[in-house]
């Protein structure tokens, strides 16, 4: 085994605020799901991106799922979802019995193509089917062309849900990603940049939407001094611990973030005089959190294949990850109607997300930098 120390893709970095926060939750025995923290905590999202309303949830397809419920996605109706993302995306679609309709990617930005989008609405409802909601993600930190976008949904009168779970700290325009369209949500999963933990976020512009969100989140118990439910809700609401941990987070975040865009740029400084290797495009729509660096290999400048080199690093105890899948090629999704360019499909092939983390020192960066300069020297066609 490798003697060097494992260095991950992503990993969790505390600035060590967040003991305070939860030493205070733990000496005012605040540790139930319940708690001033939680609130606290969604006060501080949005004063930070200007959302608001917003509600703190176990995770960030909790809020997609939310979303897509307290806006009336019903079974049957499609939601377009981007292709290019995680599954976390896709999967609350079908927790509605909705039906995930899949939209590939533009070149410049790597999220979804608005053409692309039009053309599908276009033509499913001519043949009758009722669009329920977009979603829409903003990719590694990088904002969607949301005015596009956005104006699309609005030709076809359907909702946008902007996931913003890689993206907090990322501005389309000057306004944060999240707040553009009816719903945003968030993720503060181990691996974002910054982390509760676990949980996520919902955002939104109508407190009555929120408050029902809020509500459903807590198994939807009615206002009695007993258990009484007349809808059908979920256990969904982030922990008041959690919520503690994000709080001592999230006043880092600027911090997190430019560290984010130093490494991207010292690896484009590394990369850019080596043919056939480019780094996924930046701050095309405003100012992405790069969140994860990501590379591709031209596989017509050169003879070597991504997973050749995530093996290279990984024998050196180097962490790194093929681009997202898309969800049409997932074998779960095989039959679902996709929308494609094939920009999503080139991409997975080509490209490998380096490790991106804020704890990275440079000596950490240098590593990996060394270990894909040795191994392409080696691969011209």
């Amino acid at each position: 085994m490798n003697s060097k120390p494992r260095l991950f893709l992503s990993p969790p970095h505390m600035c060590g605020d967040e003991i305070n926060f939860v030493n205070n939750a733990f000496l005012s025995n605040w540790i139930a799901p319940a708690g001033p923290d939680i609130e606290a905590f969604e006060k501080d999202i949005c004063k930070y991106t200007g959302a608001q309303y917003s509600v703190a949830l176990s995770s960030g397809s909790a809020a997609i799922h939310l979303a897509l419920q307290i806006s009336g996605v019903k079974p049957g109706d499609d939601v377009y979802c981007s292709t290019f993302t995680f599954a976390g995306s896709a999967f609350p679609i079908t927790y509605l019995n909705a039906t995930p309709v899949f939209i590939d990617s533009e070149a410049s930005s790597w999220n979804m193509d608005p053409e692309l989008l039009r053309t599908a609405l276009r033509e499913r409802t001519s043949k009758g089917f009722h669009p329920g909601a977009v979603i829409t993600v903003h990719l590694y930190g990088q904002s969607a062309n949301l005015a596009a976008i956005k104006e699309v949904c609005d030709e076809f009168g359907t909702i946008l849900i902007e996931d913003a779970a890689e993206s907090l700290g990322a501005f389309y325009g000057n306004k944060h990603t999240g707040i553009i369209g009816e719903f945003g949500i968030f993720s503060f999963n181990g691996n974002k940049i910054i982390t509760t933990s676990g949980g996520g976020m919902l955002i939104g512009h109508s407190k009555s939407q929120i408050d029902k969100a809020r509500h459903l989140s807590t198994q939807a118990r009615d206002p009695f001094p007993y258990y009484e439910h007349t809808s059908i809700g979920y256990n969904y609401r982030i922990s008041n611990i959690c919520a503690a941990i994000g709080r001592g987070q999230i006043t880092v975040i600027e911090e997190r973030v430019a560290k984010r865009r130093a490494i991207y740029d010292r690896y484009q400084q590394q990369f850019s005089e080596i043919e056939g290797v480019t780094l996924m495009p930046r701050d095309i729509y405003g100012r992405g959190n790069c969140w994860l660096t990501c590379v591709i290999i031209d596989p017509k400048e050169r003879s070597f294949v991504p997973e050749n080199l995530r093996l290279s690093l990984e024998k050196e105890n180097i962490e790194s990850r093929p681009l997202w899948k898309p969800m049409h090629l997932q074998p779960i999704f095989a039959s679902t109607s996709v929308f494609t360019n094939g920009i999503s499909e080139r991409l997975f092939k080509t490209g490998l997300c380096l490790p991106s983390g804020t704890n990275m020192s440079e000596d950490d960066q240098d590593r990996v930098i060394e270990i894909i300069k040795n191994n392409l020297q080696f691969s011209t066609t």
